[in-house]
């Protein structure tokens, strides 16, 4: 525990008794009350989420667009400034070293959003590969991420921030908080309306008091976030993405869009087994790392996640499976003392969320 890394809110989320543990490296709060309240509020409400763990790098030169090009699967020539796009940087085997943001700040300039388990991993990677004319700098140390997420997000921003927040889908702004910098972001983990709040740490502090303000806005730890992400299928890396699968396996082969020769290219479509959603019969949780198997008993895969979907009132699941046998409707999870009966269904499994909502 003593050498876990803090955050600018490591010590407001004790004070204000959260449930602490170890995560990517960070003493990250996992709840403050319960995981199925702080569910219930971000899709009915709004919640704040404390996710300064996640690294930011940023990629400026007359060469940036050419270098990061090859380096990322993101198809950043159709990628205006203003907007940002998910993707993933890839190993020489097309499998995922992390998955990540590009935000495109102007033509010459990118900032870059990873997990904070991979940030030195990833900043080495993508310092080896640079081309002249490109210069990457680390300011995941200086910079606060917090993100608004719930239905009410943006009406909570407005009501104690005082200024109109008008974004579509993946597009972003740039504006100010007590005369610093503040990017703001429409990207969301939860399925649901959100914000993305990129701040100095040196006011990451103000801002979180400032946005508790808001009479529907309460405190959430990564617990909610995480049963949010699973209900609408978004992957977590290091479960359901890791550096011996590739992003098809993963499910996103659509998203491999760019015309770049980019790191990992020729084997980004390979796919020897298939992330699958899993719907699973009543309340009871598959864990990470379960078997997966046939509805004869023959082994096939296992669980990369799995939870309680309190959305849905029943468990859901991501697991890995044999290709061949990806496309089967029924399956049985071995929980140890008992199998759980799983069917596969389609993605998202919670479909009433709000992320894409137009704003008026």
């Amino acid at each position: 525990m003593d050498n876990l890394l803090t955050t600018p809110l490591t010590s407001w989320h004790r004070e204000h008794g959260a449930k602490m543990a170890p995560f990517a490296g960070f003493d990250m709060p996992i709840s403050y009350r319960s995981i199925l309240d702080e569910h219930r509020h971000t899709r009915t409400k709004a919640s704040l989420f404390d996710i300064c763990h996640m690294g930011e790098f940023m990629l400026t030169g007359d060469r940036a667009l050419e270098s990061l090009s090859r380096l990322v699967t993101q198809n950043l020539a159709t990628l205006a400034p203003g907007k940002c796009r998910y993707g993933f940087l890839l190993n020489d085997n097309g499998c995922v070293i992390d998955d990540l943001l590009v935000y495109r700040l102007d033509p010459g300039s990118f900032m870059l959003v990873v997990n904070g388990a991979r940030m030195e991993t990833d900043r080495e990677w993508i310092k080896e590969r640079l081309g002249a004319g490109a210069e990457l700098e680390d300011i995941s140390q200086r910079t606060a991420k917090i993100d608004l997420q719930g239905p009410e997000a943006f009406k909570a921003f407005e009501q104690v921030l005082g200024q109109p927040v008008k974004l579509k889908y993946f597009t972003f702004d740039a504006m100010h908080f007590e005369q610093e910098p503040l990017l703001v972001s429409r990207t969301g983990y939860t399925g649901e309306l959100g914000l993305e709040l990129y701040v100095h740490v040196e006011k990451a502090l103000a801002l979180w008091e400032r946005l508790l303000e808001a009479e529907v806005v309460e405190p959430a730890g990564l617990g909610a976030r995480d049963t949010l992400r699973l209900e609408i299928g978004l992957p977590l890396y290091g479960q359901d993405l890791d550096e011996e699968h590739t992003p098809a396996e993963a499910g996103y082969a659509g998203m491999l869009k760019s015309e770049a020769e980019y790191t990992g290219k020729t084997r980004a479509f390979d796919v020897r087994e298939s992330l699958v959603p899993l719907k699973l019969d009543g309340r009871r949780s598959a864990r990470h790392n379960d078997a997966v198997l046939t509805s004869e008993g023959a082994a096939v895969g296992r669980v990369t996640s799995g939870s309680f979907a309190p959305s849905l009132g029943y468990a859901v699941a991501l697991a890995y499976v044999d290709a061949q046998r990806a496309g089967d409707k029924e399956f049985l999870i071995d929980a140890g003392r008992s199998q759980l009966r799983a069917e596969r269904v389609g993605l998202p499994f919670f479909t009433e969320g709000g992320a894409r909502k137009k704003i008026e």
